[in-house]
């Protein structure tokens, strides 16, 4: 009897800022944490509220114009944090 390989199912999320999905491992995961400070996780394992973006910064630029990342997170982000938030994705690009 032929034996089927099962296939993995692979996790899919948006981009806040371009719309499109992508395997979850191609995306950076925007965190509130439990205390509400707001950070990127490059890992995508600490625990929080995650929304996801792509890895380059114009896609966190339309994620900021339009407020998504703030109504994905459920709450209002300062300017100050997605200045830090560019500065980090761009080190790390």
């Amino acid at each position: 009897m032929e034996q089927k390989s099962k296939q993995k199912k692979i996790p899919m999320r948006q981009c806040l800022g371009c719309n499109e999905h992508k395997a979850k491992g191609e995306l950076l995961r925007v965190l509130r944490t439990p205390e509400g400070e707001i950070v990127l996780d490059f890992t995508g394992k600490r625990s929080g509220r995650g929304a996801y973006i792509c890895k380059n910064v114009s896609c966190l630029k339309k994620a900021r114009k339009s407020g998504r990342i703030g109504r994905s997170l459920d709450c209002e982000i300062p300017e100050a944090v997605y200045d830090r938030m560019e500065k980090e994705l761009s080190e790390n690009e």
